[in-house]
């Protein structure tokens, strides 16, 4: 399935929000689109390249796995610009790439079917209560971040999202496609952060 793309510097998750600036006119023109046909767009992290397009600079190489995002809320921000808010859905495996005469890049994807959430209950319930944690700051009350805290999947992917941790470290995250992984691998995390 081909989709467009905004490719960043930042990774999102499926069930994961994230607030964007919007400036350049293919993504204006995408946003635009997307509102009119209630679709979405990937996004996929940068491994190398810049988010904004200039001329004479190198390719975007992007990375590997990304994650199909929906709007969820929009507004005239005071710099002027378009904020939008967009919520993940679904993670895909990028085939490959191509550029349209406005610049916006286009992938042909292959959308990674949804996982049966299987997580030790003790394991998950330590990270729901980390995560309920983290919600109650500003930054993510004013996303209205919305799951499930019985699907171990979504309680990793919005921990992940949260987590005040490298992009480089996320996109790590994002590749690993069984929740219980995922949250056993945000234990060591969190227990490195912690010192412990």
């Amino acid at each position: 399935m081909e989709i467009p793309i905004f490719p960043l510097s930042s990774v999102l998750f499926p069930s994961g929000r994230m607030p964007l600036q919007i400036f350049e006119q293919r993504y204006l023109d995408l946003v635009k689109r997307c509102m009119k046909e209630d679709s979405g767009f990937g996004i996929v992290k940068i491994a190398e390249g810049s988010e904004v397009s200039r001329p004479g600079h190198r390719d975007l190489l992007l990375g590997q796995v990304g994650t199909y995002a929906q709007i969820v809320d929009w507004d005239s921000l005071p710099n002027g610009l378009l904020g939008i808010t967009v919520q993940g859905t679904q993670s895909f495996v990028v085939n490959s790439t191509r550029i349209q005469p406005d610049h916006l890049m286009l992938a042909d994807v292959d959308f990674i079917p949804d996982a049966e959430p299987v997580a030790a209950e003790e394991l998950r319930e330590h990270l729901l209560d980390i995560l309920n944690a983290l919600l109650q700051h500003p930054h993510a009350r004013g996303l209205a971040v919305d799951f499930d805290g019985e699907d171990s999947a979504q309680i990793g992917n919005v921990l992940a999202q949260l987590l005040p941790v490298p992009e480089e470290l996320k996109y790590e995250l994002l590749c690993i496609d069984e929740p219980e992984l995922r949250l056993e691998r945000l234990d060591e995390i969190l227990s490195e952060l912690g010192g412990s």
